[in-house]
């Protein structure tokens, strides 16, 4: 027991150490004003659209909160200011920001520490890929299907302006808890796996045909089948078996592919669908929710052939 967890605090201290450092220092650049430099990255891309100024105010909102943003386009549609082809793209466009957001307070200070530098690396690259791709298609969707119009962006948004004391004050505050649940998670998965596998039980998934299927160990259904209910969990069970060399940089990117190509239509029925349905009803809401999942499966789709094309 005690082997076990001095080898399980020796291999989760350091990445911890680096997740920790990470969350603190993606709280401090939210605190001091990322907003504002996000807003001014948008400004050229919304002028590639056809989308109306409505849709452009909204999703300046967006970068602070989807929700609120949405919120707008659904009053903004009551009050016929957008017809429903605008309402489902700018809807698509609100969700952009999130993939900005957590590209700073979920990969670089989570998951690239958890999986390393390349695997990691690679997983934040898919959600940029998979951001670019939503742009993409908005772009050319309001240009195939919206009347010709110039679509401006608002003034940049004002944004509360603190010291980068106050800043490092209020990052710890709100960090804190993610970080000791994320902690606990990753200490709990670590030990497991490194218990499990001296123990030889994932041996016994050696008959498994889909780790067959896609030409991965046998022991990665387990953290594939876990991310699909808890992406932080799967990433926690992954990454002890990448540094143990249980698994390959090329296929633990197979299983991350995998597990999340399952996981988008959970979280978009468990999350997204009654909050869409909500505020723009049934079938409008069904279709913003269908395409937007529909789009970020595609995209691994793509990403997991390509990965299986490489690895035979």
């Amino acid at each position: 027991m005690i082997d076990l967890i001095l080898q399980t605090l020796g291999f989760a201290a350091p990445i911890l150490a680096m997740i920790g450092l990470g969350l603190f220092g993606a709280g401090v650049l939210m605190e001091m004003g990322l907003l504002g430099g996000l807003s001014r990255i948008s400004r050229p891309i919304f002028s590639f659209t056809r989308l109306p100024d409505a849709c452009a105010s909204a999703f300046v909102v967006s970068l602070g909160s989807a929700v609120a943003a949405n919120g707008m386009v659904a009053k903004f549609r009551e009050e016929g200011r957008l017809e429903e082809k605008e309402v489902v793209l700018c809807a698509v466009m609100n969700s952009i920001p999130v993939y900005l957001r957590e590209l700073f307070t979920y990969q670089i200070p989570i998951v690239i520490p958890a999986l390393g530098l390349v695997v990691g690396g690679f997983y934040a690259g898919v959600f940029i890929v998979t951001a670019l791709f939503k742009i993409s298609v908005v772009v050319i969707l309001s240009k195939l299907f919206l009347r010709k119009s110039v679509c401006r962006l608002p003034e940049e948004i004002q944004e509360e302006r603190v010291s980068f004391l106050e800043a490092a004050r209020r990052s710890i505050r709100r960090q804190r808890r993610l970080f000791l649940k994320i902690a606990a998670i990753y200490l709990t998965m670590t030990a497991a796996v490194f218990a499990l596998r001296d123990r030889g039980v994932f041996e016994a998934f050696s008959v498994l045909p889909l780790a067959e299927l896609f030409g991965i160990p046998p022991e990665s259904i387990v953290p594939l089948t876990t991310y699909v209910a808890s992406p932080i969990v799967g990433i926690s069970l992954l990454g002890p078996m990448i540094a143990s060399n249980g698994i390959s940089e090329l296929q633990a990117m197979i299983v991350l592919m995998l597990g999340s190509m399952f996981m988008l239509p959970f979280f978009a029925a468990r999350s997204l669908l009654p909050r869409y349905v909500g505020l723009f009803g049934p079938r409008l809401g069904v279709g913003i929710v269908a395409l937007s999942s529909g789009m970020s499966i595609f995209v691994r789709l793509v990403i997991l052939l390509l990965l299986l094309a490489v690895g035979r």
